[in-house]
């Protein structure tokens, strides 16, 4: 009897000490919100206050925190979010919910008081030093420091009108679409009212190996807004904002932010440039962290301002990062501009980016007006370190995407998002094919069409470029053209362009023809294209002009300097194919016959053995030719007539052979000629960026002039930065040469040291460029009679020459950003200035938008 009673006393004891136990048991759940946005949010640290035992959100702003301890608060800290403390039940499961509100401190707020000023210094600053010290650890924070990673990565884009007013949004195109707009807190970026025009999302599987190295991304799916192709280069838009909202690694010595690269602030030598600060310490959270808030030391410099928060924990790891920029800063168009990132640690207890929200707002206006918001989200989950995979995963392109990648349904989103869309957000997609069907619109993408790239929309012909109708020359007079195209909406493979023009001067009519057929069933215009391309062309050049992303006929390429009178007729018949690859590497394979005339005060002339000047009318050529390019991470947009290159670090590569064939189709000559072109940006962080291009060529036979290789000439008023800006037309020549052209944009670093300068936000540019050639005696026709004869002008002097004495070389200084769109350049040539006509010094203009 004892035993039964012993044992149920001890049974009782237990019990209740398991009651006991369950009772001071606290567990705290709930959801992190945005106050204003109601979205939730990640990576929030939750701790018990007074404490290290803490936790953080998950991607949908969950949390769970337990303990056996007992506490009566929790504290909620979170970047750029006003801290909260909430009153718990020790000993109660609860679940609390919590809205944070944005933080609008700003650096100005830090007060320093002092009896005396004290003068900022890195000497003994224990801000200055604890930046170095995440600096010395970087290497091993870096994701590249593992063998191998993987992880699932969302992106979202979304753009939109912003800062609308009142009466804008009750314009009649939008009485029946007002749900289309979208309100939000008034001080956040892009204001009260915005209106959503595009959005994107993707979805990808990510794979990183060391050795050797590969960084391959699988899009797994993949959405996006489509606006009709005759207007928009859909997928050259996507690429164009990409480029614009890049990833943001605060571990490299330099960022990219709208095509410019600014100094991170835990760059090698930030100390250098930003001012160090320790605003505060967060004791509670898990590890412990230092607020480190930065600034820079010149306020118009293209630096970052803001906050980080650094682990204490032996890593010296970024956990959370707010990146902003100085309003007075030299970024063209940008109002304002966010970047937060935030931090999950791994097993190993190193840390991985796990999200970036980057935000900007731009507008013509710094200040008021309607302007133009744009947000790229980026979530990353399922991070997993050193676990490789088969070899087979690494091969192959940087990019892959799904057969079915575009084709997901509204369930497959809705499932696979890391977070939940507001409804006015997610019903872009829908919103805006709707908006495509109103005949206002239509009328305001023809108009916008019609002027920035001069084509006049018919559905399945589209005329133009309309600034090519009309232009004049010595040799045509007032020229009249009219011409135009087709598009998809007659065929996706077939397409057909032409025009016609007449010179009232020379009472001549012009023309062209071409037919191309796509070989993958897509627009030519998209990339990669595949197509066969035949062609004819009559019409005027002027020789040793060489274009690009402009037409010979443009109205403003007819005000030139100096003498413009030596021109040639050609009949041109072209067959080419091209092919391009999703590597970026591309070959064409062309056949060519070519027929020139003289025109104007330009003559074919040699000398017969009798001694006599012998007129010649007509020189026939027939070549072949192949053109390998590879331009890798090439970005571009496609516009109607060009590509238009997004600069970036990547070289690109051009290599062309050229055969010509004497006998065939009244080809005259037989010649190879060779031509390489290496092009290149340079970043030089804080001293700006450096385009390089270099190019030679080597012409192998016996040919006339004409044939030679006419070196590209300008004698526009326009700064071309593949031309010598100072060069007469055709006024050298060469069989084998070599060039180089340096342009180098210092980005305002010199200027901005300049008071009056400074506020202009001027940016300070300087160009060189230099050609070695010559001629081999077997082509120069001094030793050889038979050969054409250099031209002349009317007083019998030599207008053309081979660079006999040394390198043609020109350069110039000029003042980039005026009215954040003009580059002005006064150039000075520097070598042959004794030739008849040249120009010593010159000013030329160029148009181009840059942030």
């Amino acid at each position: 009897m004892k035993f039964y009673t012993k044992t149920l006393l001890i049974l009782l004891l237990l019990t209740g000490a398991a009651h006991t136990l369950h009772a001071q048991s606290t567990v705290v759940k709930g959801t992190v919100t945005d106050a204003k946005t109601k979205e939730p949010l990640s990576f929030v640290t939750i701790g018990f206050a007074g404490s290290t035992q803490g936790a953080a959100t998950d991607v949908n702003g969950r949390y769970t925190l337990k303990t056996n301890d007992k506490f009566d608060q929790i504290r909620i800290t979170y970047l750029g979010y006003k801290t909260v403390l909430k009153n718990i039940e020790a000993g109660k499961e609860q679940e609390i919910n919590i809205a944070l509100v944005p933080d609008s401190r700003q650096l100005g707020d830090v007060v320093v008081k002092s009896a005396k000023k004290k003068k900022y210094t890195n000497k003994g600053n224990p801000a200055v030093e604890l930046i170095r010290q995440v600096i010395a650890h970087k290497e091993q924070n870096q994701v590249q420091n593992y063998n191998y990673a993987e992880y699932k990565q969302y992106e979202r884009m979304v753009f939109s009108l912003s800062n609308l007013s009142e009466k804008f949004t009750q314009k009649k195109i939008f009485k029946n679409y007002q749900f289309m707009f979208r309100q939000q807190d008034s001080t956040a970026i892009g204001g009260k009212t915005l209106l959503p025009l595009y959005m994107e999302e993707k979805l990808s599987q990510n794979y990183y190996r060391k050795v050797p190295y590969t960084q391959k991304q699988v899009i797994e799916a993949n959405k996006q807004v489509k606006y009709d192709e005759n207007f928009v280069d859909n997928q050259g838009l996507t690429t164009y904002f990409n480029r614009m909202y890049q990833d943001i690694n605060i571990y490299d010595n330099n960022v990219s932010l709208l095509s410019n690269q600014l100094l991170s602030p835990i760059a090698d030598h930030s100390p250098e440039f930003y001012k160090f600060f320790i605003t505060d310490t967060i004791k509670d959270a898990q590890p412990k962290l230092i607020e480190l808030s930065f600034t820079p030391r010149n306020t118009v410099t293209k630096l970052f301002e803001g906050r980080i928060y650094i682990t204490m924990d032996g890593n010296y790891a970024v956990q959370n990062a707010v990146l902003t920029v100085n309003k007075n800063i030299d970024l063209n168009f940008v109002r304002q501009m966010e970047a937060t990132l935030s931090f999950e640690k791994n097993d190993d207890g190193r840390y991985h980016l796990s999200q970036s929200d980057l935000k900007i707002e731009f507008g013509l206006n710094k200040n008021k007006g309607g302007g133009v918001f744009g947000e790229r989200l980026v979530k990353i989950n399922n991070f997993l370190i050193n676990s490789p995979r088969p070899k087979t995963i690494y091969d192959g392109p940087a990019q892959v995407i799904a057969n079915n990648a575009d084709q997901r349904d509204d369930s497959y989103w809705i499932k696979s998002r890391p977070d939940t869309l507001d409804a006015i957000v997610a019903s872009v997609y829908k919103n805006v094919d709707s908006l495509q069907t109103i005949p206002s619109f239509k009328r305001t993408m023809d108009i916008a069409t019609l002027f920035l790239a001069g084509y006049k929309n018919f559905g399945p012909f589209e005329m133009g470029p309309v600034n090519t109708f009309y232009s004049f020359n010595p040799v045509e007079g007032f020229r009249a053209r009219l011409g135009g195209r087709t598009t998809t909406a007659l065929s996706k493979r077939y397409y057909f362009e032409t025009y016609g023009a007449y010179g009232t001067k020379d009472q001549k009519f012009k023309y062209f023809l071409s037919s191309t057929y796509s070989l993958n069933n897509k627009s030519i215009y998209s990339f990669p294209q595949s197509y066969i391309r035949a062609s004819f062309q009559h019409d005027t050049k002027v020789p040793g002009q060489e274009l690009e992303f402009v037409q010979e006929s443009n109205f403003l390429l007819s005000f030139k300097r100096g003498a413009n009178d030596q021109w040639l007729y050609n009949d041109i018949f072209k067959l080419d194919y091209v092919h391009e690859f999703q590597s970026h590497f591309s070959y064409a394979l062309g056949f060519k016959t070519w027929n020139q005339s003289p025109a104007g005060a330009l003559q074919f002339q040699n000398l017969l053995p009798n001694g006599l000047l012998n007129n010649v009318n007509l020189i026939k050529t027939t070549e072949l030719s192949l053109q390998l390019r590879y331009a890798p991470k090439e970005k571009f947009y496609q516009g109607k007539l060009y590509r238009t290159p997004i600069p970036d670090k990547y070289p690109v590569y051009t290599l062309r052979y050229t055969q010509g064939v004497k006998g065939l189709i009244g080809g005259n000559y037989n010649y190879q000629n060779v031509v390489g072109n290496i092009s290149k940006r340079f970043y030089l962080s804080q001293l700006g960026f450096t385009d390089v291009s270099t190019e030679g060529g080597y012409l192998f036979g016996k040919v006339p002039f004409p044939l030679l290789d006419i070196h590209r000439a300008n004698q526009s008023y326009a700064f071309q930065f593949q031309s010598f800006n100072l060069m007469n037309f055709q006024e050298f020549v060469s069989d084998h040469y070599a060039s180089i052209t340096v342009d180098h944009n210092f980005n305002g670093f010199l200027f901005n040291r300049v008071p009056l300068l400074k506020k202009l936000k001027l940016r300070e540019v300087v160009n060189f460029k230099s050609l070695w050639g010559a001629v081999r005696s077997e082509n120069n026709p001094t030793n050889d009679a038979s050969l054409l004869r250099f031209p002349t002008n009317s007083l019998g002097q030599a207008t053309t020459y081979s660079l006999s004495n040394g390198p043609y070389m020109e350069g110039s200084v000029g003042v980039g950003n005026i009215f954040k769109v003009l580059r002005v350049d006064l150039v000075r040539r520097f070598s042959y200035l004794d030739n008849p006509n040249a120009p010593k010094m010159g000013i030329r203009t160029f148009v181009k938008f840059d942030f």
